[in-house]
């Protein structure tokens, strides 16, 4: 069983045999996890077709969607929760994509790079150049990032729109970061809520 950091903090999030609805879920290796660890059910949806395949050899089912087109033909409080890890920096319709996800599920959850960590600040401060690092691994002209965003930036967009945050975990090299996480953390984790 995978036992990566945000996964298993994912999972402590999610009930017992919760409906989950994975966006941009890659090879399904988040979806098995959560089905073997807290025993949901639930979908994939993903794009590309080599993953696709990946999703279908690893026993998650998995529905070929583009998510900037939407999920209109999912119907609304479909799922407990739906889930988009490490993809929402990379969404053109960033607004429209959370709203959706609170649509068809009670609660999202969203998982995303903090752009705010201070080895980016400096490299853009010090050096004058967009960030690389291992948590950012590409250049500014192939980065499939649209929207570099901070901890502090999604808080506000939360709030914003009254968004519940419901729990918040923020890492560092796979080790949780409680202290000044928008300075120390490199990903951050949010579940929230557009209900009261």
């Amino acid at each position: 069983m995978i036992t990566r950091a945000d996964f298993a903090a994912i999972a402590s999030w999610i009930p017992e045999g919760a409906r989950v609805l994975d966006l941009g879920c890659g090879d399904g290796a988040l979806l098995a996890y959560l089905s073997q660890a807290r025993g949901v059910s639930g979908y994939g949806i993903e794009n590309d077709e080599a993953s696709i395949i990946q999703c279908i050899e690893n026993g998650v089912n998995v529905i070929q969607v583009n998510l900037e087109s939407g999920m209109a033909e999912i119907a609304d409080q479909s799922f407990d929760i739906v889930i988009l890890s490490q993809t929402l920096q990379a969404m053109k319709r960033t607004e429209a994509v959370v709203a959706e996800m609170l649509r068809v599920g009670g609660e999202a959850i969203v998982t995303f790079p903090n752009f705010g960590y201070w080895k980016h600040r400096t490299q853009i401060a010090l050096g004058g150049r967009m960030p690389v690092s291992e948590d950012l691994p590409y250049q500014w002209y192939d980065t499939p990032n649209v929207h570099l965003f901070t901890i502090a930036d999604f808080e506000a967009f939360c709030a914003a729109r009254n968004y519940r945050v419901l729990n918040r975990s923020v890492f560092t090299n796979g080790v949780e970061q409680p202290f000044l996480p928008n300075l120390l953390g490199t990903l951050a984790l949010y579940r929230f809520t557009g209900r009261a």
